[in-house]
């Protein structure tokens, strides 16, 4: 019943090109003037694997004035007040931009976590817009010698960030589906802030009152009775499994097995390999490791929450471990449910979700 709430809470479910008029116009017979500063530029650019997969949060350094070619006339040199050194971190389609850029050499150089190092230079000039090529990142092959440009934690708040925006038809939150296939593992405290993110959701509360309203025009659970308490019980209840579920299956469980709680998109292979891979994920998960384990928290949620909800239910609606084990049963299979409708279906419904992954379904 907790993750049956959840199930139904899923399936319901530029770049600006800025154009100037040159000021560079008129021409002077005077010599005393001075010429007109240069336009700025642009950079702009993706990082992905070796695979083509997109990496979200990798550290883009850009170094303005690292190399000086003997022909480079002096009007593109950077001017002093422009800031010689840019970061900015790779958005959830993996790419950067680097908007009114000071013409010049410059040297990129990006950085993420498990991958090599890479640096590239080159040279812009006034008002040029440069897209440079893909940016694939090997993995690294001794993660101690590896340059991390900032903490994994840091890398997995933005990319959490990234996931806190993925609402399908814009509106229903979609928080626990990662569509990076490098997402750096969750702390404890980034678990235990999703699950209550998630739960203070309007649409939660929402998606609570419209079932407790069905419920009740259905005389579901007779034991809460009619009319206004009777419906504030059965959404008490209703909100009661949300909570449940979300805390025990999403946080406090996956904090102590070191589980990660979200389901992680595939999108590659045949849609036989796929719909495999997506109703194994509700009975294997990815570790904090990295590597796939049997999904304790999952299951072990689903009955911990199932058996706390005979204490709130009505005492002709209790049936003790045969209704505790039947609704663990039903959630974990509406949770497969719910992961082929994320492989297949709910990405495509989702805006904020990049539609440049690898293996479109």
């Amino acid at each position: 019943m907790p993750f049956q709430f959840r199930s139904a809470l899923v399936i319901l479910a530029v770049l600006a090109l800025g154009w100037a008029p040159s000021c560079a116009g008129q021409n002077s017979q005077q010599g005393s003037q001075s010429p007109d500063p240069p336009s700025a530029a642009s950079l702009s650019g993706s990082v992905v694997d070796q695979s083509g997969a997109v990496i979200a949060g990798a550290r883009v350094t850009l170094l303005l004035g690292e190399q000086t070619p003997k022909n480079q006339s002096s009007a593109d040199q950077p001017p002093s007040d422009q800031p010689r050194r840019q970061e900015i971190l790779s958005g959830a389609d993996g790419q950067f931009f680097f908007p009114n850029v000071a013409p010049g050499p410059f040297q990129l150089t990006v950085t993420s976590a498990g991958f090599e190092p890479q640096t590239s230079s080159g040279i812009l000039h006034a008002g040029e817009v440069i897209a440079v090529p893909k940016i694939a990142l090997a993995v690294a092959t001794n993660i101690t010698d590896v340059e991390v440009g900032v903490p994994r934690e840091e890398i997995a708040e933005e990319q959490i960030k990234l996931e806190e925006k993925q609402r399908i038809f814009g509106a229903i939150p979609n928080f626990y589906v990662s569509y990076l296939p490098h997402a750096e593992p969750l702390t404890p405290r980034q678990k235990f802030e999703l699950a209550w993110k998630s739960l203070i959701d309007p649409v939660t509360f929402a998606v609570v009152g419209g079932t407790a309203g069905v419920q009740q025009a259905q005389d579901h659970f007779q034991g809460y009775g009619q009319g206004a308490q009777g419906y504030a019980k059965r959404f008490g209840a209703n909100y009661a499994d949300a909570v449940s579920g979300t805390f025990i299956g999403g946080a406090i469980l996956p904090s102590l097995l070191k589980q990660d709680p979200r389901y992680f998109y595939k999108g590659t292979g045949s849609r036989a390999s796929r719909a495999l891979y997506a109703i194994s994920m509700s009975f294997i998960c990815k570790g904090d490791n990295g590597r796939w384990q049997p999904n304790y928290s999952g299951i072990l949620g689903a009955l911990a929450a199932g058996g706390i909800s005979n204490i709130y239910y009505p005492a002709q609606d209790r049936n003790g471990a045969e209704l505790t084990f039947e609704n663990a049963g039903v959630g974990i299979a509406s949770n497969a449910v719910v992961n082929l409708f994320q492989e297949f279906i709910i990405k495509k419904l989702t805006p904020k979700v990049s539609k440049s992954d690898p293996g479109k379904p």
